[in-house]
């Protein structure tokens, strides 16, 4: 699809803008200027044409930020991209230094432009938008973001200036697998994204909280195609003290609820942590297929039988539902980062099979009929045939004449017969007893 990316130096209203192309609060909107620091990417339908939306962190120069350089870098690599480049401005603020210098890059850059004024929510504030035109961009189009005004003819004019060939293309995916990458701040969820889609797709610095958005991306090599999403640090509800970063981990959670495998990361030199589990958990009552990396395994003094020993006591703590692949990788030395895709396209596969019902209960019933569940006051428990519910996840129904008499035990008995015999690795499951 045609791509148009929202620019401008911060706190101009370009994420509220975004949220309102797209119909959704997808990227977080606060106050605090700097609050975009990734390309946030979104779709926009106006009058059947579709379109995709970027949105950028804000363009600044002071150099006494660790985050700004690297905000910049993802700007220019938005305007690269870009079909389209919206470059929104403030009209109460009027020209800053670093509206002119934008305006300089999008000049040289020699793609189409529209200059939009935002916070333009009264008849008076109009005339504030004038002064723009100096900017020599060609027309100003003034809006408010926030209340929708003027943004219907700015989306007519988008439309318009759209190259005409690349709109009818396709409508970003929803069908691919979701594959989301979580866990602690600054395990290294952003270079595994980087590493694997081979690009500086999201900001990486030391600072633990780096990302603040869940970042999608669309990932076609080797044989895969999925969407990765990369995700905000989740901490302890008790340390989460600013806003930001309670959007920021809210994004998470509704990340993890909206994909299909979870990746989680565990940073190898401090092992598995209270709140590492606190994710999986969430993984697991999600009903998410897992696969959980051990990242920084460079940094490990090790022998010979170190990592058996440290898988051996992970599943330990991921118990009763560790039946997870455990990936022990270095995503600054790229070790082992593939084996992530397989082992999660593996787990997809698990995730999404569907076993006849013929099949299930020739393997099924043999093993009841040789253990089958306990006497209950005297009362037999006797399963007559089962199959698996038509859900997305894997759900099976045993059909009995006593549901009420099957104990935990024996569920989790029957579900360890089931992962043996059909293969769900990385996969909670449901086993519901029903009257027959």
């Amino acid at each position: 699809m045609s791509l148009v990316a929202i620019v401008g130096r911060p706190n101009v209203g370009k994420s509220t803008l975004f949220n309102r192309l797209v119909g959704m609060r997808q990227a977080i909107v606060d106050e605090t200027a700097g609050v975009t620091r990734d390309r946030h990417y979104g779709q926009c339908e106006w009058c059947g044409t579709t379109f995709s939306v970027v949105d950028t962190g804000g363009y600044t120069t002071n150099s006494d930020d660790v985050f700004e350089e690297e905000i910049r870098k993802q700007v220019i690599m938005a305007i690269e991209e870009a079909d389209l480049i919206l470059f929104m401005t403030e009209a109460g603020t009027g020209i800053t230094d670093y509206d002119a210098e934008i305006a300089d890059i999008l000049r040289r850059s020699g793609k189409p432009v529209l200059l939009t004024v935002n916070k333009v929510d009264t008849g008076a504030k109009m005339y504030d938008s004038y002064q723009f035109y100096s900017l020599g961009l060609g027309d100003v189009w003034s809006i408010s973001a926030a209340n929708g005004g003027g943004t219907g003819d700015l989306l007519d004019e988008i439309v318009k200036m759209l190259p005409e060939s690349r709109d009818k293309e396709d409508d970003g995916h929803p069908e691919l697998p979701h594959f989301t990458i979580v866990g602690r701040p600054n395990v290294g969820k952003s270079s595994l994204t980087n590493a694997l889609l081979g690009t500086e797709r999201n900001i990486v610095t030391p600072v633990a909280g780096t990302t603040r958005d869940s970042i999608s991306s669309y990932y076609n090599k080797f044989g895969h195609e999925f969407m990765l999403v990369d995700t905000a640090g989740m901490r302890k509800k008790t340390k989460v003290h600013e806003d930001l970063e309670f959007y920021s981990v809210m994004r998470s959670i509704r990340a993890i609820e909206h994909s299909d495998v979870c990746i989680l990361m565990v940073d190898a030199q401090t092992g598995i942590e209270a709140q590492d589990m606190n994710i999986f958990n969430l993984i697991v009552r999600n009903l998410k297929g897992c696969v959980i990396v051990v990242n920084k395994w460079d940094m490990i003094e090790k022998d010979s039988s170190t990592m058996k020993q440290y898988e051996t006591a992970l599943r330990s703590r991921l118990a009763p539902f560790n039946d997870v692949p455990i990936i022990f990788t270095s995503v600054i030395k790229k070790q082992r980062i593939m084996d992530v895709l397989d082992a999660a396209a593996h787990v997809y596969e698990n995730f999404t099979k569907k076993i006849q019902t013929s099949k299930l209960n020739e393997e099924m019933l043999p093993v009841i009929e040789d253990y089958p569940p306990p006497a209950w006051k005297g009362k037999y428990v006797k399963i007559k045939y089962a199959t698996q519910l038509p859900t997305k996840n894997p759900k099976f129904a045993f059909f009995c004449n006593l549901p009420q008499y099957v104990k935990e035990p024996y569920k989790r008995f029957i579900e360890n017969k089931l992962r043996e015999k059909f293969d769900f690795t990385g996969c909670p499951m449901q086993i519901f007893f029903r009257k027959k």
